[in-house]
């Protein structure tokens, strides 16, 4: 059983910082065992600070957690965990993880320092926002990828950018799709955004994002750059596994009826965790074996 202040790290949601390690991947660097130790020093490093941001974004939050049905569990807003111990714990793994940071050369901890500080922006005053507050979550992940790089270090692929922008997005906006179809006219009291929020909106703009990020993925395949450095044609076999975990996702987005987020019904979703398996395999087979 987890500790209230465990729980409160949030570690199920450090499977997000898997986006730093996908310029390793992608830059056929899997083999290269230094690679391999700094890609996870500077996971283990966001994953801290993702952390931190948690135990911060608990503490502002606290009132607003105590009127969702899921969310009144947490470890602050239910009062398990004193904000005053929560903030001083945030404090000693953001210091932590920012120097650590500083082992993987200055890029990468002026990359550090700026998701932190976006993040920060983002508990404070940009998720109160429309759009603007999806953009910043956006921008997170950006800042996770372009981390990624600078740690091997490599020049990350516009490609690779584009595809994690907009699948960001998507999660984003997809995020916001469930809480203010299952909070109904309560969204404001949960999350003060979704009160400037229309369904009539978001559900089409959650197609067209799908739709966007797998004709993206696929033109990547075919682009000379793919196709030069991975020296396959092949890459587009990966396209239909890309496509379903879109529609999955969305599905999951109109239709599953518990208040935790899509992101968290993923972790326990046996469709999507099998195709990201068979997505991992096959790339790994594709980009390395020729």
């Amino acid at each position: 059983m987890l500790t209230p202040f465990v729980k409160a790290l949030r570690p199920h949601q450090w499977i997000k910082n898997l986006f730093v390690a996908a310029p390793l991947v992608f830059a056929r660097l899997v083999p290269d065992g230094k690679a391999d130790l700094r890609t996870l020093l500077a996971v283990g490093a966001f994953c801290l600070l993702s952390s931190a941001v948690y135990l911060f974004n608990d503490v502002v939050d606290a009132e607003k957690d105590r009127a969702h049905p899921v969310k009144r569990h947490r470890a602050i807003a239910s009062g398990k965990l004193g904000k005053g111990t929560a903030v001083v714990a945030a404090l000693v793994l953001a210091a932590g993880a920012l120097t650590a940071s500083g082992g993987l050369g200055m890029t990468f901890l002026a990359i550090a320092g700026a998701y932190l500080v976006l993040n920060l922006g983002y508990s404070l005053a940009l998720k109160k926002v429309p759009f603007l507050d999806v953009g910043a979550l956006s921008a997170s992940y950006l800042l996770r990828v372009a981390a990624g790089a600078a740690a091997i270090p490599v020049v990350p692929s516009r490609w690779l950018f584009a595809c994690t922008l907009l699948l960001s997005s998507l999660l984003g906006f997809g995020k916001r799709t469930h809480e203010l179809r299952v909070a109904g006219t309560n969204g404001g009291a949960q999350r003060d955004v979704l009160g400037k929020y229309r369904l009539s909106v978001l559900q089409p703009l959650l197609v067209i994002l799908g739709v966007l990020t797998c004709l993206t993925y696929i033109a990547y395949t075919q682009s000379t750059h793919a196709q030069t450095f991975f020296g396959t044609r092949h890459l587009v076999l990966t396209a239909p596994l890309v496509g379903y975990g879109m529609w999955r996702f969305i599905w999951l987005v109109n239709n599953s009826s518990g208040a935790e987020s899509p992101t968290d019904s993923m972790l326990r979703d046996w469709p999507i965790l099998t195709t990201l398996v068979l997505y991992a395999i096959s790339i790994l087979v594709v980009i390395y074996l020729p």
